[in-house]
């Protein structure tokens, strides 16, 4: 009995490229995962174009491709290298898809001209949208004026699988994770996903475009000094400030604005802030309300302004709920972010409009960004071994639910740390329950001020390091999420030790191991 090879979810590899059926249906599989790609809006490459995406993915080993790097040490590595991988290389390097794609897709779309916003890297912001900026204009490869363009509707494809053409989800709740004493704010948020229709699978993340803080709007607007109901492009200032213009990191563009409109010492200053430069030695303090604090004297079109500023993004959470477990829900784990800067007191947009703004009942525009080589392995079978701490429990918790609910026999091991038991310790009861009922193997956990001596996730996982390392050599998967500049480095050197430590391997050689884990999807991360 022949089996038929099932028809891709994307064509993208012509049928008159030089490959048989399965190899054409591997590389359309393979290309919809590298790209980014869904089922509306996607023709066929010719094979010429083809060819010059098989030599673009060459693996010339990425080196730059490190979030814990800095910028011009990646740009040094990449030197001299095509387009592309300069693009690359001036990118996150977070594979986080809040951008659409992954950082090298995102790169090669800019280079070809099939992606003409620079500006889609939020990890990266205004660094990473400088060096992109200075590469495009140095080879022509994208018009400046193109920048802002969207895709045409027609190929946005369904509601809610794409940033561009979010759906409506229904807010349900918000309850607090933390307890007295706790020096963090987290919150349990959950959305209905019935009415919109929306799935997803574990690993996934949820993308919710927020709204600005009202206070923060109108406090903008008495400094620009224009009226709220001023009317831009057939809708109010406030609205448009509310809902559709970034007011975070004053963008190039606004000390530009400035700069037309000043002179004398104030132009100076602001052609400098334009070029990315501190003369004052205050850039950390200049979001947008701080810019026009700055330069009160400058006299601002309301129209002018807001062509200045930046698009509010959609900000992206990694759900914490199995769609198995949980049908027509998701729910995220997220941390409020507030901070002050001098006297001024700064708020997350997304976080705090989670946990404060939204009022159950409410639509919010949403959308599900597929994972991007982060999930469960196919084989539920296969032992797993989780690293999460903080926030970065919320895809260990959608792991272990999906594994509770599908009954997969697999073994779990989740690491999880905070700053105090007491109060700190997300999902006890649920994980309790879990270590009862056999689902959850193993619960180790690290609290960081509990004791005379700081415990983290690493430092268990080295004090576990035999049992762990076992696991790896039967055949487990290794995840962590959470930061990826320091927690996450500190947790793969950890396993580097303890891979040399209980494997008797040298230091190069527990390097190639964790390496060889990382090629094999073995080690997957999810940092941000």
């Amino acid at each position: 009995m022949t089996v038929q090879s099932p028809t891709p979810l994307v064509q993208v590899i012509p049928e008159t490229a030089p490959f048989s059926e399965e190899q054409r249906s591997w590389l359309n599989g393979f290309f919809a995962g590298l790209l980014a790609l869904d089922n509306a809006g996607v023709t066929a490459l010719s094979p010429s174009e083809n060819a010059a995406v098989m030599s673009q993915a060459e693996d010339d080993g990425a080196p730059w491709h490190d979030p814990a790097m800095a910028l011009p040490e990646r740009q040094k590595l990449a030197a001299g290298k095509p387009l592309p991988r300069r693009l690359f290389a001036a990118m996150a390097q977070q594979d986080c898809g809040q951008c659409g794609y992954v950082c090298e897709s995102y790169s090669a779309a800019i280079a070809s001209g099939a992606e003409p916003r620079l500006n889609l890297c939020a990890p990266g912001g205004k660094e990473t949208l400088r060096a992109v900026k200075a590469l495009v204009e140095e080879t022509g490869a994208t018009p400046a004026a193109a920048a802002d363009a969207r895709p045409a509707s027609a190929e946005l494809g369904p509601p809610g699988r794409c940033r561009e053409n979010p759906a409506l989800a229904t807010f349900l709740s918000r309850r607090k994770l933390n307890g007295p004493g706790s020096e963090k704010e987290t919150w349990h948020v959950e959305f209905d996903l019935s009415e919109c229709g929306l799935d997803y699978v574990v690993g996934d993340a949820f993308g919710i475009v927020p709204q600005n803080d009202p206070r923060l709007v109108d406090a903008v607007i008495a400094l620009l000094g224009a009226r709220p109901g001023a009317d831009i492009g057939g809708r109010t200032l406030r609205e448009r400030l509310l809902t559709d213009h970034a007011l975070g990191p004053a963008p190039d563009a606004l000390f530009q604005l400035i700069s037309y409109v000043t002179g004398g010492q104030t132009r100076a200053k602001a052609r400098l802030l334009a070029a990315g430069e501190d003369p004052d030695g205050d850039l950390d303090r200049l979001d947008v309300l701080g810019a026009l604090h700055k330069f009160g004297q400058a006299r601002l079109s309301p129209e002018a302004f807001v062509e200045a500023l930046d698009p509010l993004q959609p900000r992206l959470y990694s759900i914490s709920s199995s769609h198995v477990a949980t049908p027509g829900r998701v729910s995220l784990t997220v941390d409020a972010v507030r901070y002050r800067i001098g006297t001024r007191p700064r708020w997350g947009v997304a976080s705090t409009f989670l946990a404060e703004r939204v009022q159950p009942g409410e639509a919010v525009p949403v959308y599900v960004q597929r994972a991007h080589g982060f999930g469960l392995p196919d084989n539920p079978e296969t032992p797993v071994i989780m690293c999460g701490p903080g926030t970065g429990i919320a895809p260990f918790r959608a792991f272990l639910h999906d594994r509770w609910a599908t009954k997969a026999p697999g073994r779990n091991w989740l690491f999880f740390g905070h700053q105090r038991r007491t109060s700190d310790f997300f999902y006890e009861d649920e994980l309790d329950a879990m270590k009862q009922e056999g689902v959850l193997t193993h619960l180790t956990l690290a609290w960081s001020r509990d004791g005379r001596e700081k415990i983290y996730v690493q430092d268990r996982m080295r004090e576990r390091g035999t049992e762990l390392f076992g696991w790896l050599e039967q055949g487990a998967h290794f995840y962590i999420c959470g930061d990826a500049k320091r927690m996450a480095k500190d947790v793969e050197l950890a396993l580097v030790d303890v891979v040399a430590a209980h494997g008797g391997y040298s230091a190069e050689q527990a390097l190639a191991y964790v390496a060889g884990l990382k090629k094999a999807g073995r080690y997957q991360a999810d940092v941000y």
